[in-house]
């Protein structure tokens, strides 16, 4: 079966080189990007299974990104990697078109766990944030 192909996007050096080290060996990295621009037009180019990319970053914030990259790629994949613990936020991704939704607290496995999920097709939600993300959606009702 063939690795899983990922985009990267991540401002944060150490973060970005400390993610590259962890999924290098379980999926096929085919980018590192560390702008929203960037990785509008790199996952245009690469086409890859799944981004994994931040909300905060420069010149284009990963939501605006994600935006653009759905218009243009309706069956992409994203798993949005954050620190933003904010419920309302984690909604507005989805609304965005993320598939995984984790925080940058998490466990590395869940990140895993996470592409792996979103790769098949299937939604994700870190356990630390599913509880009130749920709330808050049925509150909208």
């Amino acid at each position: 079966m063939p690795k899983i192909k990922i985009l990267l996007a991540e401002d944060h050096t150490v973060v970005a080189e400390g993610l590259q080290s962890l999924l290098k060996d379980i999926f096929e990295l085919v980018g590192m990007v560390h702008d929203g621009r960037a990785l509008v037009e790199a996952a245009e180019r690469l086409r890859p299974d799944v981004i994994v990319t931040d909300i905060s970053m420069p010149l284009l914030n990963g939501l605006e990104a994600v935006r653009q990259i759905r218009a243009r790629r309706p069956d992409a994949k994203v798993v949005m990697l954050t620190m933003h613990r904010d419920t309302h936020l984690a909604a507005d991704a989805f609304r965005a078109g993320v598939s995984g939704y984790l925080l940058k607290v998490s466990p590395a496995e869940e990140l895993i766990n996470a592409i792996r999920e979103v790769a098949q097709g299937r939604s994700y939600v870190t356990t630390l944030l599913a509880k009130d993300l749920i709330n808050l959606l049925m509150q909208a009702g």
